[in-house]
């Protein structure tokens, strides 16, 4: 048994260079003291993020503190990239077996980890909605970030994965005004699912005390200026990776003692630092996913052999996602 155990395989994705991805068989270690072997249910491609690492454009000054949590290899590659991993427990500590969890792993169907780096997750959270729970987390640290207001006018420019899970979690405060601003009117659906009001960004109101900023374009950027009021704050949630960026300094900026401040989920918000860790950010993640309205975020699926070609055509734009959905085969299917 021990022998069997040495030679179990996994297969994990690979970015191999500017624009190449494949799957890869790799040894898959057996579980040590507090560590469990999961096996994956499905993984999330985070599109933004994951399409800088596929086209080799993570910077090279900043790459050690852009590696995800689990990563193997540096950037530009080869790397072993990705961060929203659902699987269930197969081996580990006795209570643990069973347990549906969510991992910051890259995209794999079956690895090792320590039981602490695992999330469990709840049993009124469907396995495949939890992908989610990443982005929830990055929306999460942003409220924290920016502290919204009771009454507070607020817009968030950029209606993707990101900017639409902000807009999620702002829909229940006891805001004065919320709108989701996107240029692409189809964005107008997610709204309505949501529960948001949709603008363009040319109609969008202004005088806000709160934008965040997640389009990741420099006229989103600029526009998101212009809808601040007097003394009020950008977000910056957008990562623009090594593509430089005109900032309009010289129009509603000074004039009106404007504020952008960064928000990157990597820590907690210096608001919540002192009383919550990255675990307890985590868990909240994943118990905000009870709400079936986050299943609007699931805009597909295609199984885990497809992966490489799903990433390509994700990055060349032939297939639009907010957040694809990759499914892993159950042993059990196998004949």
């Amino acid at each position: 048994m021990t022998n069997s155990r040495k030679a179990a395989r996994a297969t994990a994705y690979w970015t191999t260079g500017p624009e190449q991805g494949e799957l890869r068989s790799e040894p898959l270690p057996v579980p040590g003291p507090g560590e469990a072997l999961v096996r994956t249910l499905y993984s999330g491609i985070s599109k933004g993020t994951e399409i800088v690492v596929h086209t080799g454009s993570v910077p090279p000054r900043v790459a050690e503190e852009m590696r995800a949590p689990h990563q193997e290899g540096s950037f530009p590659s080869p790397v072993k990239f990705g961060y929203l991993s659902v699987g269930v427990v197969e081996q580990g500590p006795a209570d643990w077996i069973g347990q549906k969890v969510f991992c910051l792993n890259p995209h794999q169907d079956r690895y090792v980890t320590a039981t602490q780096d695992l999330t469990r997750i709840p049993d009124d959270v469907p396995a495949r909605r939890a992908v989610l729970t990443g982005t929830v987390e990055t929306a999460i640290n942003a409220l924290w970030e920016a502290g919204p207001r009771l009454g507070d006018r607020i817009a968030v420019v950029g209606a993707g994965l990101v900017g639409g899970m902000v807009a999620t979690l702002l829909r229940t405060f006891p805001l004065g005004r919320l709108q989701l601003v996107d240029l692409d009117p189809e964005r107008k659906n997610l709204a309505d699912r949501l529960g948001v009001g949709f603008a363009h960004p040319d109609d969008a109101l202004p005088d806000c005390d709160i934008v965040f900023h997640c389009s990741a374009s420099q006229a989103g950027l600029g526009r998101s200026l212009q809808l601040t009021g007097d003394e009020g704050v950008v977000i910056e949630m957008s990562w623009y990776a090594n593509r430089e960026v005109a900032v309009p300094l010289g129009e509603d900026f000074h004039a009106r003692r404007l504020s952008i401040r960064a928000s990157q989920v990597g820590v907690v918000a210096r608001a919540r630092r002192h009383r919550r860790t990255n675990a307890d950010r985590l868990e909240l993640a994943v118990s905000l996913l009870k709400d079936p309205v986050f299943d609007a975020f699931l805009t597909g699926a295609s199984p885990f052999v497809d992966l490489p070609e799903v990433v390509q055509n994700l990055a060349d734009g032939t297939l639009e996602a907010l957040c694809h959905v990759i499914e892993y085969p159950d042993p059990k299917d196998k004949r």
